[in-house]
């Protein structure tokens, strides 16, 4: 009996005292019973770890597919209607030529991706492209030449590559020999971390004549882009023109997989989150009946024993959001260590992908806390008083 009427004589001061003494009784709240509280804390901030670091990936990769829509200085590119996946996308020579028919297209440049390991790279990307539409296509070439007209065996080498190749040097692809002719850079981290070969060379070795991922086109000025995708889109149904990282799921499903995913993990963290924090604040409810009684005949009214139940576990979610934020930018720096992962993105942190993690936190603090409030502050000051 001694504990809640210290702890109550304390509370007296808090029920006439600021906002600020308020978080601070709840924070002592919290801090008796260290251990449940820590283990509460560390369950949450791991499911909010997996969102925001899902989320960082996920933004990660989408600018990086933006970047290789933009590469070439193209205004949209042009790939099969419904593919599963970028690199499943196939385009005709023939349809690439019926592209560049329309008057106000300037020049439309096909290229046919590939993936294949090579060296220390376990997913080298390989981009095969004309050596002659290297002319449009804007590439700065860091060292060396570009590839030579009609070239077969030559390959141009991205900056950021992994292999650990350099000028000059040999790298064997599906049995055939490329020579580095010159270092690239695009400005797209999933083109700069591959290769850039002749587009025979690549179409050969991956069995696909006459074939192309997606088509780049660049449009003469003055042109309405929207207006002439839409025209290409309604001759050839078969085809998708994409500007924009949204128009891309047309070609790519892979990228609305991606979003559909992420929802999904949110929404298991809230609902996994939520039922820990309920059975910590289910158990210090319990746990403080008879305080909680005095609290009441103290003068406390309903609304403020749910104002202090909510608050712990909000206060509880919010500091397992700001660990897990903490965690899920050091599980991102330590992932983009390998070259699977540094070859195709580059890691960027945004406002929206940490604000995610705050509103699963916030979230799930309240779903814990929506029946032990409840059930906090339907007890009568005499029936808590006399509880054992």
């Amino acid at each position: 009996m001694l504990w809640p009427l210290l702890r109550c004589q304390k509370a007296r001061k808090y029920l006439k005292g600021t906002s600020v003494s308020f978080v601070l009784f709840i924070l002592s709240n919290l801090m008796r019973q260290k251990i449940r509280t820590g283990l509460t804390v560390l369950g949450i901030s791991i499911g909010i770890t997996a969102v925001v670091a899902l989320g960082i990936f996920v933004h990660s990769a989408k600018v990086a597919t933006e970047g290789l829509i933009q590469a070439g200085g193209s205004d949209f590119i042009i790939g099969r209607d419904g593919s599963a996946d970028l690199t499943l996308s196939t385009v005709t020579e023939d349809e690439i030529a019926a592209v560049s028919a329309y008057e106000e297209v300037e020049y439309v440049t096909g290229a046919l991706i590939a993936i294949f390991g090579v060296g220390s790279s376990p997913f080298f990307l390989q981009f095969g492209i004309e050596p002659e539409a290297l002319d449009f296509f804007e590439v700065e070439i860091l060292e060396g030449t570009r590839l030579s007209p009609g070239a077969t065996d030559e390959m141009l080498l991205g900056n950021s590559s992994s292999v650990g190749a350099d000028l000059g040097d040999t790298i064997e692809i599906r049995d055939l020999e490329f020579t580095v002719v010159g270092i690239y850079d695009t400005g797209a981290s999933m083109l700069d971390g591959g290769a850039i070969l002749p587009l025979a060379a690549v179409q050969e070795y991956e069995r696909k004549p006459n074939i192309v991922t997606i088509a780049f086109v660049r449009t003469r000025p003055g042109t309405d882009i929207e207006s002439l995708k839409a025209r290409i889109e309604d001759d050839y149904p078969n085809l998708a023109a994409a500007a924009t990282l949204d128009e891309v799921g047309d070609i790519d499903q892979g990228t609305q997989i991606l979003d559909a995913v992420e929802l999904g993990i949110s929404a298991i963290a809230i609902f996994i989150g939520g039922i820990a924090v309920m059975n910590t604040m289910v158990m210090a409810v319990f746990e403080r009946t008879r305080e909680f009684g005095i609290l009441r005949a103290l003068g406390w009214r309903t609304r403020r024993i749910i104002q202090m139940v909510i608050g712990e576990s909000l206060l509880l979610c919010l500091i397992a959001a700001a660990a897990g934020s903490l965690l899920a930018i050091g599980l991102t720096q330590l992932v983009i260590l390998f070259p699977a992962v540094s070859s195709f993105i580059e890691i960027e942190y945004t406002l929206n992908v940490f604000l995610r993690g705050l509103i699963v936190g916030v979230s799930v603090g309240l779903l814990g806390a929506i029946y032990p409030a409840y059930r906090a502050a339907r007890l009568s000051p005499a029936q808590a008083i006399r509880y054992e």
